[in-house]
């Protein structure tokens, strides 16, 4: 058996699939460290990997924004989106980089697995000493440059058409030049100065630099790319662990015969009820479905004297035994949530306008699965007619259900342990 180093930026997101993987390799007797946050701590125990903390900026409590974003509200737009990638993925990269490098001299691990943004592991990547394979799981949008794709953030549906190969082209310069042209800058500079080589990679797609890249998603909910990455493979999505907690005392209403439309705003994005779920409640009150809402985490009470007859509130529900009984899944569009609910064939309305949440919406509409409200805030009135249409039009359902198939396909823990295991015998 060997031991893994398994890091990751501590963003719920980000660490919720690595402790699935690191808890697939404990169960399979390898010794596995996990760097990250230290909220997580605890979380990491109970997969009985060996915890170490990150630290310094790299360190951060994701649930209090104001803490590690402080400066957030000064900025909007494209300014806004600068801001936030430097400060929670390019500046800590010397803290990440630090606490790696301290671990690989002590434990000295057979290969290294980080989720797909922590650049901590460029300067290995792209410097000139011997270190052990580093592969990395895509647990967002894949992010990958391609000349059949337009850059990362703009949610525009592929094309590869000549014209449309153009507009990649343009808007991929656009991106890297002008709009992320100080994000680019910062990162260039930080990798310099802890000695990795010049690569020409786009700060924000190094997925191309790794030993194996491994997107935790089916290949057939991907923008189709002529020129992927040779590194790249996909793997499916993580399944959800079985869960044995108890179901609240409403859980047979489910069950009654109405539609059940469910409805989060995830567990960070989730400050704001009237973003997505009290518009979902209000369009939704009148119809024949029953509203399943999950809080993130959030004390029930918060909608205490807004919950109409046909809602139910939880904290939190298990997903893979919510997801079988739900008939539409309204979401803001966190790519976790989003797999989890195409593994079960769910269609979907999704309403995001923040981080990756834009490109998830695009391929839930792109692949025919849902529909993109193309707004992180929308109207009651929009809210009904989609989910509505998604009820009464097959054809949602049924590309859904393509997706459920194509992912059922994918054995995702085995194939990951595979590919590091591959890694470590190529490394010889």
């Amino acid at each position: 058996m060997s031991t893994y180093l398994v890091c990751s930026t501590p963003v719920h997101g980000h660490v919720g699939p690595m402790l699935e993987a690191a808890r697939h390799l404990v169960s399979r007797g390898h010794r596995v460290v996990f760097l990250t946050g230290t909220r997580f701590a605890e979380r990491v125990a109970a997969t009985g990997a060996e915890f170490r903390a990150l630290e310094g900026i790299a360190d951060f409590d994701d649930r209090d924004v104001d803490s590690y974003l402080p400066e957030r509200d000064r900025y909007r737009g494209i300014a806004r989106a600068q801001y936030d990638i430097q400060t929670i993925f390019v500046k800590p990269i010397p803290d990440q980089h630090r606490a790696v490098r301290e671990i690989v001299a002590a434990e000295s691990p057979a290969a290294i697995l980080v989720d797909g943004a922590f650049a901590g592991v460029a300067p290995l990547l792209l410097g000139g000493a011997p270190r052990p394979p580093v592969l990395a799981l895509g647990v967002t949008p894949l992010t990958q440059s391609s000349r059949d794709v337009a850059p990362a953030g703009t949610a525009l549906p592929p094309s590869s058409s000549p014209l449309g190969r153009v507009r990649n082209r343009l808007l991929g310069l656009v991106a890297r030049r002008v709009l992320f042209r100080q994000t680019q800058q910062l990162g260039d500079r930080i990798l310099a100065e802890l000695g990795a080589r010049d690569s020409g990679l786009f700060v924000m797609d190094i997925s191309g630099a790794y030993d194996r890249f491994l997107h935790l998603g089916a290949r057939a909910f991907e923008y189709p790319r002529s020129d992927l990455a040779p590194n790249t493979t996909f793997v499916g999505p993580i399944p959800p662990q079985p869960s044995s907690a108890a179901l609240p005392s409403w859980w047979p209403d489910l069950q009654a015969g109405r539609p059940v439309v469910h409805v989060t705003q995830g567990t960070i994005d989730n400050h704001d009820l009237d973003r997505l779920i009290r518009p979902t409640l209000r369009a939704l009150e009148r119809l024949d479905v029953l509203v399943v809402v999950t809080l993130g985490g959030l004390d029930p009470s918060v909608l205490q004297g807004e919950v109409p007859e046909n809602a139910r509130v939880a904290e939190y529900l298990p997903y893979d035994r919510l997801m079988p009984l739900t008939s539409v899944y309204v979401t803001n569009g966190g790519y976790g949530g989003v797999q989890q609910a195409l593994r079960d064939g769910v269609p979907m309305v999704v309403a995001g306008d923040s981080e990756d949440k834009p490109e998830v919406a695009a391929r839930v509409a792109w692949s025919g699965a849902g529909i993109d409200l193309r707004t992180g805030t929308p109207s009651p009135e929009a809210l009904r007619s989609a989910v509505q249409r998604v009820l009464s039009e097959a054809s949602f359902r049924t590309a859904a259900g393509r997706m459920a198939e194509a992912i059922a396909e994918y054995d995702t823990l085995a194939l990951i342990e595979a590919e590091l295991e591959g890694a470590v015998v190529r490394a010889g």
